[in-house]
Parts: C-alpha cells; sequence; structure tokens
C-alpha cells in the first residue's frame, strides 16, 4: 500500500494530538515548578562549584516523578473529571488516552526519573521521592473525598521538592534542608484551600471535600487561611537566621508575605470568591517569587 499525502498527514496530526495529551497528563507548569524547586533547594545547598550536570539531572528526573505522580493521580480519578468543569476534557475523560496507556507512562516516566535520583544522586533522595509519589498519588488522592485532611496530607509530597534537592547536595536533612520545607508546607494551605474556595462548585460535584471548618465558604475558613498566612512571614526569615541566605532575600520575603497576608483580610470582609481567586493568584506568585530572591542572594 502506498501512503498517499493525506494518510501521511493523518498520521502526524493523531501523533501530534497524542504528543498534546501525554504534555497534558503531566501538567506541564506544575511539573515544571517541581523541577524548579527541586533545583532551587540544590543551588541553595551546594557550596563550591556548581555541578551543573547533576543540577540537569535532577531537574528532569523531579519533571518526570512529578509527571507520573499526576498522571497517577488523573487514572483514579478519571470517572470523577468527568463530573467536573474544569476537568472533564482531560485527556482521559475523553479517552484520547487510555487507562493503559496512561499506567504505562506513568510507570515509564516515574521509574526514569528515580532511577535518575539513584544513579546521579543518592538513595536517600531517590527514597524521599518516591515517598512523595506514593504519599500524592495512592494517599492524598483518595482522601480527598474524605475530608480536609487530604490538604494536610498532600502537603508533605507537595512541600518536599526543595528538600529533595537540597539532599540531593548533601546527603542529608539538615535543619536547612527542614527550613525550606517548611516555608513551602505551610504555604500549600492557603494557596490549596484558596482554590478549593474557587472551585467549590465543581469539586462537590465529585465529592471533594477541601475546604476546612466544616466545608463552608464563610469566616471561619477564611481566617484558618488567613493564619497560615501569617505563619509565612516569620517563616520567610529563617533562611536568613541559619546564614542560608541574606538580608535582601528576607525583606523581599516578609514585602510578600505581608501582601499576601493583606489580601487574607479582604476575604475575611467579604468571603467572596472574587478575593478567594486573588489569594488563588497570590499564591501563585508569592513561592517563585521568594524563590528566586532567595537563589539570588544565594548567588
Amino acid at each position: 500500500m502506498i501512503a498517499t499525502k493525506s494518510t501521511v498527514k493523518f498520521g502526524i496530526s493523531e501523533a501530534g494530538i497524542k504528543l498534546k495529551a501525554y504534555v497534558a497528563l503531566m501538567k506541564f507548569r506544575l511539573s515544571f515548578l517541581v523541577a524548579f524547586s527541586s533545583a532551587f533547594g540544590y543551588v541553595l545547598a551546594n557550596q563550591g562549584p556548581l555541578d551543573i550536570f547533576t543540577l540537569i539531572i535532577l531537574s528532569i528526573a523531579g519533571f518526570l516523578i512529578s509527571g507520573a505522580s499526576i498522571t497517577i493521580n488523573q487514572i483514579i480519578e478519571k470517572d470523577l473529571d468527568k463530573l467536573m468543569s474544569r476537568t472533564k476534557n482531560r485527556p482521559l475523560p475523553t479517552n484520547i488516552v487510555s487507562v493503559q496507556e496512561a499506567s504505562i507512562f506513568a510507570l515509564l516516566t516515574g521509574f526514569a526519573g528515580l532511577w535518575m535520583l539513584m544513579q546521579y544522586t543518592n538513595l536517600l533522595t531517590a527514597g524521599l521521592a518516591l515517598f512523595s509519589l506514593i504519599a500524592y498519588s495512592f494517599v492524598y488522592t483518595p482522601l480527598k473525598r474524605v475530608g480536609p485532611i487530604a490538604v494536610l496530607v498532600g502537603a508533605f509530597p507537595g512541600a518536599l521538592p526543595p528538600l529533595l534537592g537540597w539532599v540531593a547536595a548533601t546527603g542529608q536533612i539538615s535543619p536547612e534542608a527542614l527550613v525550606l520545607f517548611g516555608i513551602q508546607f505551610i504555604w500549600q494551605f492557603p494557596h490549596f484551600w484558596a482554590i478549593a474556595w474557587v472551585a467549590d462548585e465543581d469539586y462537590k460535584k465529585a465529592g471533594f471535600k477541601l475546604l476546612p471548618s466544616g466545608g463552608g465558604k464563610d469566616l471561619r475558613t477564611a481566617v484558618r487561611i488567613m493564619t497560615y498566612a501569617l505563619f509565612l512571614i516569620p517563616l520567610g526569615l529563617l533562611p536568613l537566621k541559619f546564614g542560608i541566605t541574606g538580608v535582601d532575600s528576607a525583606i523581599v520575603a516578609t514585602v510578600c508575605g505581608a501582601l499576601f497576608l493583606f489580601q487574607t483580610f479582604r476575604l475575611m470582609v467579604d468571603c467572596s470568591r472574587k478575593s478567594a481567586l486573588r489569594i488563588m493568584f497570590g499564591s501563585f506568585i508569592y513561592l517563585p517569587v521568594v524563590q528566586i530572591a532567595f537563589l539570588l542572594d544565594k548567588i
């Protein structure tokens, strides 16, 4: 059989659709942020000349393991994603990618990432990465329909990337590594709860219960969000206290923390979706800006 131009174009188009679907499965931007946070921890921990090769390997491995975790999450929640407007067009609910294809993809990317960490960093880093994958995929994911305990559980794997980077550079979990872990750990509570507030109607369709204080979009939940945002201000000063970074980044972290906290006061006043949306976007800005400030101060 002779291939015509139309059949070739169809084949290329189909391959392109599949490729886009696999990229969507990994949630490229989220996995990139995981890779960045891992690299962030590695650079802060590094003493002496920076090992660029290991840094690149760590970033790629972090990206792959994050992608594998997110893919497994979507496999488990395939039928639930069909119920929500924000997720019904994902590759699995639309059958662009089958469960079998997604499972093989998650296995390959997860194994590749863990293998790279074992070969080029250390076993502790690989072990923590494996814990992160299991905790996110098989503990946090099913708990989303149980209650807000899911946010606490999910905060652990979510805060591990900078700690992984530190351990990859030093081979140990030091107080400095726990400081970086703590900042990202606490940040996730206002971040996740703001998302849950904004997406509450959609989440209810799937039975997700992520908001605290009985799941209400009320003052009690707003106070919880404010409290965790408040903790970010003193936590942002700890890298200076432990000698990880200097005064300049401490000022940036304090200003960003104060601005982030101010947004939560508006939510406490009006308990509106608009105010929750501001906090959600504010959380997206806070973490990378503060991490970049720490990096520039270190460099």
